[in-house]
């Protein structure tokens, strides 16, 4: 307490011949310490199993860096007295059931530059004061209310800002694109936002994720996103912004994960004059929406971000960085799944619910990273592409409520880390290929469609229907056929003989038979005279 840092010598813990260290966790990173300063503080009881409220009293330790209480039961109202931890850099309070209201206090700590208070049962609004520090503040997943300040404006230098799961309301601050230079996380998801995006983004910005999803926001898509050169994360989904496609994006040499489901994005996608537009684009979501036309094959052959990964030779992370991990809702396997980490190698497409038309391309099947591909649920006609038997990853193909035709790819046995298969509501023919994956699906994969027969629905082939009969009938045609024909012959000898036994006995001996007879009686004697002489 009461450190005087002024009127004190400054020197590191230990003696001439060893220097102390220690490593600790601080602004949310494992940090070792090869020297201890003797001025620096810090207390960290996380992830146990405390319990009851937070003492008040450690407003009283003014010296301070460092409080991290996060990870424990504690409930009550977070203490006015924090205020008093002037120094104070690092305060984590977050995943306990603390309750109450943000101390405006807090917002005097001009030391401050990490503030997590996520994960717990806070109310009111969201305090605004005078915060000059760089900034990474995380309230997520409380019940806080009321709008954005336009203070925030005035804060230059901001890096990350966490909003997300709350209650918070109105329009979004005009400045919310470029009032921080630093600005690399915007996350207000599962908010009630409503009014258009701010259009305005800082030229150089240092922005890489901007997270809106589930909010009541309209209008277009902010043209001036397109100088985010950054930007790994836009995820707009579950809003009623209506425009276009917004094709533009694909110069976005960064950009990893495009959600745009749930809006009112329409007309066709059509053709880039970017070359290879969306080269790192990897999760794409335009599901729900009234986008109409072929399928964007353009864009499907560009995304090299889908091919050739090879697992076994990269090193496998998560998306983010030390302060903070991307996150992501996607719908797979017929779930939708929140990913609070998104690995690397995670690709899958979801362009189901629209209005696209014609045949799925081919080139699709170039695609072999991918986990996921959902096209259901549109006007797609044509055959399904055997080429889908090189996605050797994919583990849920969903074509459901097209109108595809012809059979089922032999090659879709091959797929063995598929779990998830649904071909239901087509016009598929013809049998239901066995082996591998194909003998775990059940009826609802492939439903309402009157042309399909075989394991496992109840229908069975004709080819199926009497097996042993076709081998008997193929013994038949193979060994049998020779006696039947063998019988006739001797039917008809047997009549045609006893015919001509009569017709002789009825007429004496007839001059034609007699004469062939001793024709040929003759013939056979001359041939074994002649026999005899040589």
């Amino acid at each position: 307490m009461n450190i005087d840092e002024g009127n004190m010598t400054r020197k590191y813990m230990g003696e001439e011949y060893y220097q102390d260290s220690i490593v600790v966790t601080i602004k949310r990173l494992e940090i070792e310490f090869v020297k201890i300063l003797n001025t620096f503080t810090t207390i960290d009881l996380s992830s146990n199993k405390f319990q009851g409220e937070i003492p008040k009293s450690i407003g009283n330790l003014n010296s301070l860096r460092g409080l991290n209480l996060s990870h424990n039961n504690l409930a009550g109202h977070i203490p006015s007295s924090f205020g008093n931890l002037k120094l104070l850099e690092s305060l984590d309070l977050s995943s306990n059931k603390l309750i109450g209201r943000i101390p405006q206090e807090l917002t005097s700590l001009t030391f401050l530059e990490v503030l997590n208070l996520s994960q717990n049962h806070l109310t009111g609004f969201i305090p605004q004061g005078n915060q000059s520090g760089a900034q990474t503040i995380y309230v997520s997943h409380n019940k806080l209310s009321g709008e954005i300040s336009s203070l925030i404006c005035k804060v230059s230098s901001m890096g990350i800002l966490d909003l997300s799961n709350n209650n918070l309301s109105g329009m979004l601050p005009h400045c919310l694109g470029n009032f921080s230079k630093d600005l690399s996380v915007l996350n207000l998801r599962r908010n009630r936002f409503h009014g258009i995006i701010p259009q305005t983004f800082l030229k150089d910005n240092a922005i890489r994720n901007l997270d809106f999803n589930d909010n009541q926001l309209e209008g277009s898509v902010p043209r001036s996103l397109i100088i985010c050169r950054k930007l790994e994360v836009l995820d707009l989904g579950n809003n009623k912004i209506n425009d276009t496609f917004p094709h533009w994006l694909g110069t976005l040499p960064e950009l990893q994960v495009l959600v745009l489901r749930s809006n009112s994005f329409h007309g066709h996608i059509g053709c880039s004059k970017i070359k290879s537009p969306f080269m790192s684009l990897r999760i794409i979501d335009l599901a729900h929406n009234d986008f109409e036309g072929d399928l964007p094959e353009m864009y499907l052959r560009s995304l090299k971000a889908t091919m050739n990964v090879d697992e076994r030779n990269m090193t496998r992370k998560y998306m983010g960085d030390s302060y903070y991990q991307d996150s992501v809702m996607v719908t797979i396997k017929g779930l939708e799944i929140e990913f609070v980490k998104i690995l690397n190698t995670f690709t899958t497409i979801d362009l189901s619910s629209n209005k696209f038309q014609g045949e799925i391309p081919k080139s699709i099947g170039n695609l072999n990273s991918l986990r996921g591909l959902n096209l259901s649920h549109n006007n797609l006609a044509g055959h399904i592409p055997s080429s889908f038997g090189n996605l050797k990853l994919l583990e849920s193909l969903d074509l459901s409520s097209n109108k595809l035709i012809g059979i089922i790819p032999q090659e879709l046995t091959s797929l063995t880390f598929l779990e998830v298969l649904n071909l239901s509501q087509n016009h598929l023919t013809g049998f239901i290929p066995r082996g591998n994956q194909f003998d775990t699906f059940g009826n609802d994969s492939y439903n309402e469609n009157s042309g399909l027969c075989g394991f496992p629905l109840s229908k069975k082939c004709i080819i199926d229907e009497t097996p042993e009969s076709s081998k008997e009938t193929d013994a038949e045609f193979d060994g049998g056929f020779d006696w039947k024909i063998t019988l006739m012959g001797y039917g008809c000898g047997l009549i045609i003989g006893l015919s001509l036994g009569c017709l002789i006995f009825l007429t004496g001996k007839p001059k034609w038979l007699t004469t062939m007879v001793e024709e040929n009686i003759h013939k056979k004697i001359t041939r074994s005279k002649k026999g005899k002489e040589q």
